[in-house]
């Protein structure tokens, strides 16, 4: 009878989690149809992977599964504008403090000191309110808008948040394709991109398939994009994310647990989100809270059971979150495979489901 194969050592070196992307596979613009993205499927328990369309999402999942989503909605959180002395500015709205009052990211940050005011528009003007907020990069902003409200002035003047990968400015179509049909309430400054793929007529396709679908929120912040920069990834930090679970999402989710029935995450977010609401009992704490969980190889899944995901970059805390579920090698060997059958990768990019 032949041995188990031997299980390979768990690797924390940031250096195990890189892998070469020829740049025109980064996806600059979104598919005409959202569903037609390609999927690649890699099944953990028999290491096979096989290659499909998003479309066919429920045929592939089986009746009695849960998809849990997040419903965050991105806002239009980059405000461009004038510094004193006519140079250009740009201020990232991240957190809100106040109705006016925002933790932001601001460059040129040297060039702004406090006080400075930064126009954006006739009648919305920023203006920097102090030092840097402690233990962050993020500085203390207020919203001075001559006749609009601050919300509807960051709606008419401020710009999407695209990822710094896709290069080129922000277009009208954007608004509707940066954000999932499912978006809801508003605060995310990056899209829960494995959302995007999916579509009303798909979501019926799932329900009609026998496959629940539940939602909560967690507003992504610009550390998704944080590279890791520590050679051993356990010390890698992320700023934390506020996220709410709902009392019925919770209830459906341990009554699948209960049942036998898999919890499927769409998106790293919500991946988090469920496991942060777990309890030292192993129960879901419904509720509000926030999260600055990273999860390496070695992480214990106490909620999550397969995840529906984007590609992700090299050396990402993303990327070590889909290897913690599948094993390092195998999703590289994945990635390669990806890269070799000319997948289009990243936000506005192809999808994989881990299951």
């Amino acid at each position: 009878m032949p041995s188990e194969p031997p299980i390979a050592p768990l690797r924390y070196d940031v250096a195990s989690y890189d892998f070469a992307l020829p740049p025109e596979l980064v996806a600059q613009e979104p598919l005409a149809q959202r569903d037609a993205s390609r999927l690649l499927v890699v099944d953990r328990a028999s290491a096979v992977v096989s290659h499909r369309r998003f479309g066919d999402l429920p045929e592939i999942l089986h009746p009695g599964d849960l998809l849990v989503t997040n419903r965050s909605r991105v806002f239009p959180a980059r405000l461009l504008g004038r510094r004193p002395g006519g140079g250009e500015a740009e201020i990232l709205l991240v957190r809100r403090r106040e109705a006016d009052l925002w933790d932001a990211l601001v460059r040129p940050g040297r060039r702004l000191k406090e006080d400075a005011l930064v126009d954006v528009a006739p009648g919305f003007r920023v203006r920097v309110e102090g030092p840097p907020v402690p233990a962050t990069p993020l500085r203390r902003v207020r919203l001075l808008a001559d006749s609009l409200d601050p919300d509807a002035a960051i709606e008419r003047h401020g710009h999407v948040p695209l990822p710094p990968y896709i290069h080129r400015p922000d277009a009208p179509a954007d608004r509707d394709r940066y954000q999932t049909v499912f978006a809801r309430e508003s605060g995310s400054v990056a899209a829960p991109t494995a959302g995007l793929h999916f579509t009303p007529a798909l979501l019926d396709r799932l329900r009609a398939r026998g496959i629940e679908t539940r939602s909560l929120v967690l507003h992504v912040g610009p550390g998704t994009f944080r590279p890791v920069e520590v050679d051993d990834v356990r010390a890698h930090r992320v700023d934390p994310e506020r996220f709410s679970l709902p009392e019925d999402t919770a209830q459906a989710v341990e009554t699948a647990r209960r049942e036998g029935r898999r919890v499927i995450a769409v998106g790293t977010t919500a991946t988090r989100a469920l496991e942060s609401a777990c309890g030292p009992d192993g129960r879901l704490r419904h509720g509000d809270g926030e999260t600055d969980l990273v999860i390496v190889p070695g992480f214990s899944f106490r909620v999550v059971d397969a995840l529906v995901t984007n590609f992700h970059l090299p050396r990402s805390s993303l990327l070590l979150l889909v290897s913690a579920l599948a094993g390092r090698e195998r999703v590289l060997a994945a990635y390669a495979e990806a890269v070799n059958e000319r997948y289009r990768f990243y936000s506005y990019g192809d999808a994989m489901l881990v299951v």
